[in-house]
């Protein structure tokens, strides 16, 4: 029987703990840096209408094979799945340098995706196997940090790279990155997986993949396809995902097991954690929009709004850490889930005249709060279950929120083209906005189309108190959890299958 070395994983657990952080900055600096840099790539590369699909191909990749990579690491071990996901976003990096035409770079986009869906949730799952609860909590604060420096050091960084070197250098940078990580993870991570029989329920994964992918062609574009085109991705969405439900609850060892996405715990924690990912992506969607095209002000301001979001979510998680044993985990995930409805309110009642100030706070008061949901819910997913099902509890809980983002976009992108589309009896068109923006420093030539943005804009930040308060019930249905009974290391709660550090 395997057992958990308390000592080496003493001294080895901040190496590992750095390799999991380093493998998560590639994946969170090119969330941002790639925005930097993409307006100069595509006027390189051409293919306008495509530029939307660059952001999209990794976001559809990473959302489809979350679920699946975190069913091969409770499979095949955390260790395995770890150093493909890296070896294939370094190679999707390397070509995306070479990229010669737009639908080239929209595929080796699609390769990064694949490799961000094994890293994120095994990456993860390892440190709940290493870290007790208490633990845990602090080092989500630590994760989440490397999510705020990079969405600060990404757009910086790409401004250099563009000004002094190819745009290529965006993708390359990933490489010692990445190795150091792998490099790491070979060296101190050490596995000891129980040999059982197993079985790969590829039909299971091919069906989900297919299904997903179809979901979110059809959100990607809705308004911006034709109709015959959307409605055939939705029909096939529903086909598939038929099909896979159909084929989960008759496999013997299925992708994703559907028992256990219907225990109330991660039912509710996942369904909390989808609706805060839409309240959270039509904040940052909609809201530099408003500060430039409303309120008059520069990028550099709007951008300056959004990074209260995201300096304050690493606060909130390593506040919540600090307070997990003091209040209970389902407390302070319900503080969290207050903060996001009070912070909206600072939206809704934004207008022309406002200072921009307004909404740094109400982006301070959100981003606190999703430290603190966020990290509550991760910690609470991965409690709820032994070594054989942390993987996948894991990835279902990063899949809620990444398809509620899609979701979000989508829906909050509808209100705005509605809100549009009725103000000022709908004489403001999409050109008339982006003319708006483009001069934004002149807002009183069009009055017209600054009043249509900001009704139109006005309705999206309802729909974005909405959601929020909708997060807050919907964590109220949370069972308590049992923040004692948790507070071992869970590796030592399953010793057939223990993961330990080094020698």
């Amino acid at each position: 029987m395997s057992h958990l070395p308390t000592r080496p994983a003493a001294t080895r657990r901040p190496l590992i703990l750095a390799a999991v952080m380093a493998s998560m900055a590639m994946i969170a600096i090119e969330a941002t840096i790639v925005s930097t840099a993409m307006p100069q790539i595509a006027g390189q590369l051409g293919d306008l209408h495509l530029y939307s699909w660059v952001f999209s191909s990794f976001l559809l990749a990473q959302t489809a094979t979350t679920v699946i990579f975190g069913k091969l690491a409770d499979t095949f071990g955390r260790k395995p799945v770890l150093l493909a996901g890296i070896a294939v976003f370094l190679v999707g990096s390397v070509l995306c340098g070479f990229a010669w035409s737009m639908p080239s770079l929209i595929l080796f986009r699609l390769m990064q995706g694949i490799g961000a869906g094994a890293i994120q949730p095994v990456g993860l799952t390892v440190i709940g196997d290493l870290y007790t609860v208490e633990e845990r909590g602090k080092i989500q604060g630590y994760l989440a940090s490397v999510w705020g420096i990079s969405s600060v050091v990404g757009p910086f960084a790409g401004g250099l790279i563009i000004e002094d070197l190819s745009w290529s250098w965006i993708f390359w940078m990933n490489l010692p990155i990445g190795l150091l990580a792998a490099v790491f993870f070979l060296r101190f991570l050490r596995e000891e997986v129980a040999p059982r029989e197993r079985s790969l329920d590829f039909a299971g994964a091919a069906l989900f993949t297919v299904a997903v992918a179809a979901l979110m062609v059809a959100l990607t574009e809705f308004g911006s396809a034709g109709g015959g085109t959307v409605l055939a991705a939705f029909a096939l969405c529903l086909v598939s995902g038929a099909a896979f439900f159909w084929r989960e609850s008759r496999a013997r060892d299925p992708m994703m097991d559907l028992k256990l996405w219907a225990r109330r715990t991660l039912l509710t924690v996942n369904a909390a954690t989808l609706l805060s990912g839409m309240s959270v992506i039509g904040l940052t969607t909609f809201l530099p929009m408003y500060v430039q095209g409303v309120l008059g002000q520069s990028a550099l301001i709007a951008g300056f709004t959004l990074t209260a979001m995201v300096l304050g979510w690493p606060i909130g998680a390593t506040v919540a850490a600090k307070n997990f044993g003091r209040f209970g985990l389902k407390p302070t995930m319900l503080f969290g889930a207050a903060m996001l409805p009070i912070g909206a309110t600072a939206f809704v009642v934004l207008g022309a005249g406002s200072s921009p100030v307004l909404a740094a706070v109400g982006s301070a008061v959100m981003g606190l709060g999703m430290g603190f949901l966020s990290t509550s819910a991760i910690v609470i997913v991965q409690g709820s279950v032994g070594w054989s099902e942390r993987g996948a509890a894991t990835s279902s809980n990063i899949f809620a929120r990444n398809l509620g983002s899609t979701l979000g976009a989508a829906a909050l992108g509808a209100v705005f083209n509605v809100g549009l589309a009725n103000a000022a009896g709908g004489a403001v068109d999409f050109e008339r906005i982006r003319t708006l923006l483009d001069g934004a420093g002149s807002l009183a030539a069009d009055a017209l189309a600054r009043g249509a943005l900001e009704a139109s804009l006005h309705l999206t930040f309802w729909g974005v108190f909405a959601i929020a308060c909708a997060t807050l019930a919907l964590t109220l249905l949370v069972p308590r959890v049992a923040h004692a009974a948790a507070a071992k290391p869970a590796a030592a709660a399953e010793p057939e299958e223990a993961l330990s550090v080094g020698h």
